[in-house]
């Protein structure tokens, strides 16, 4: 059973690059578009493995996502990656006392994704692309 992606971003071409990646992977992944529709997605099924959750966002924040994701006994096991051009130490720091387990900020490329990933402890198979 491939591992499960949820990929919040508004952006229609990140989600795009962010879903190549990691279809590419082995993932099967899922998008939205913004924050209140990543909720309904998550609270229908919550068999996901990784979420990547953009900062801005309309209708709800990432910050705002990654908290209501923590509030949420079903998700505990679910790692999260904020995936934004946000770079204040601040933000990092925030989002991470929310319940973030990594950051990367963009722009970024294929391998600094793999190595974020690696870190969350998700076995990826690189030859794949």
């Amino acid at each position: 059973m491939p591992m499960r992606a949820l990929v919040i971003d508004d952006s229609r071409a990140m989600r795009s690059i962010l879903c190549g990646i990691l279809d590419g992977l082995g993932f099967e992944t899922v998008e939205a578009a913004d924050g209140r529709r990543a909720v309904e997605i998550l609270a229908r099924d919550a068999a996901f493995d990784l979420a990547l959750v953009d900062w801005n966002l309309p209708e709800m924040n990432g910050l705002e996502i990654v908290t209501r994701i923590r509030g949420d006994a079903r998700l505990t096991a679910l790692k999260l990656l904020m995936v934004t051009t946000e770079t204040e130490f601040e933000r990092v720091a925030q989002a991470l006392e929310a319940g973030a387990n990594e950051y990367i900020m963009k722009p970024f490329d294929r391998d600094m994704l793999l190595d974020k990933l690696v870190m969350l402890g998700i076995s990826v198979d690189a030859a794949k692309t």
